[in-house]
């Protein structure tokens, strides 16, 4: 049976002229990574801000195994390791000076896993807090908030000032904590980390959800296109009688597919001289696109 490590029922908190988070809904369960998916502005912050305690809701509730973040803070933080979206360090030297002080916070006494960070992410520590890069600060807040080990993750936009080789061992990092069966819920407003490392996806637009979607179902639901050129026009009209639906143009064949067509696609090539295949297919940033223009019309 699942378990649900996070769960938002009915969340709501108005700004005002239409700014805020109204009526979501989401459950988060253990061992997965949940992305969570807008554009700027779009409510990914304040969601996580009452995931963490920070705000109280206007109405709905928040839950953190089980514990109400805004009434019992400091029970939901042992369990909770947090990247928030601004950074913003103490008055301290270095980022040595700043891993001391977080180790006390969190209880760290073994370093081991400490380092292993520090040596992944290629930082060094000993740097001045205030004259690091935007990237070299983003690192140390990474450091920071995983160094405590704790089972659940919430990442708020977490690759901000990453350049993108840096942003892929971030992910190969979320891929390290996945596989200790950690719970991870990861805002992002990059398509590509959140198909590359999530297991659902939640898209947010004007604080509203949009959709809620299984990326394993996603990349196997979608209609891929194929373009495929023969080496004799002959073979091409052979295929064509083959696989009904299918286009022909000389030698040259296009044709659409989902994932459980495809084999009888490629049974239907069988004998025939293929001199060059090619495939493209839907993206996540294809179906936010998508998502976000079908629910504008139904609203209309």
């Amino acid at each position: 049976m699942s378990n649900t490590v996070i769960s938002v029922e009915h969340l709501t908190k108005d700004y005002g002229q239409g700014r805020g988070i109204f009526d979501l809904s989401l459950d988060i369960q253990e061992g997965e990574v949940f992305g969570y998916l807008g554009t700027n502005g779009s409510g990914k912050t304040t969601t996580i801000r009452h995931m963490m305690g920070f705000l109280k809701a206007d109405s709905g509730t928040v839950t953190v195994n089980g514990l109400n973040p805004w009434t019992n803070a400091p029970d939901v933080m042992k369990n909770v390791s947090y990247i928030p979206g601004e950074i913003a360090f103490p008055d301290l030297k270095t980022g040595t000076d700043f891993f001391k002080v977080q180790a006390q916070f969190l209880g760290v006494k073994d370093f081991s896993y400490m380092n292993h960070l520090i040596d992944l992410l290629s930082l060094d520590p000993s740097a001045n807090l205030k004259r690091m890069s935007k990237g070299m600060k983003q690192k140390t807040a990474i450091v920071a908030a995983l160094m405590g080990d704790r089972n659940i993750l919430i990442l708020d936009e977490p690759t901000t000032g990453l350049d993108p080789l840096m942003r892929e061992t971030f992910l190969e990092l979320i891929r390290e904590e996945k596989a200790k069966g950690r719970t991870i819920f990861m805002s992002s407003h990059i398509f590509e980390e959140i198909e590359d490392v999530c297991d659902r996806v939640a898209i947010i637009h004007d604080g509203r959800i949009q959709s809620v979607t299984n990326l394993s179902e996603f990349r196997h639901s979608f209609v891929r296109s194929f373009q495929v050129e023969f080496a004799e026009e002959a073979s091409a009209k052979t295929f064509c009688e083959r696989l009904l639906g299918s286009n022909r143009t000389g030698a040259q064949v296009q044709f659409h597919a989902v994932a459980k067509e495809v084999d009888a696609a490629f049974q239907a090539m069988a004998g025939l001289e293929v001199r060059s295949l090619s495939e493209s297919h839907p993206d996540l940033e294809d179906y936010f696109m998508q998502t976000l223009h079908n629910n504008a019309k139904e609203g209309q």
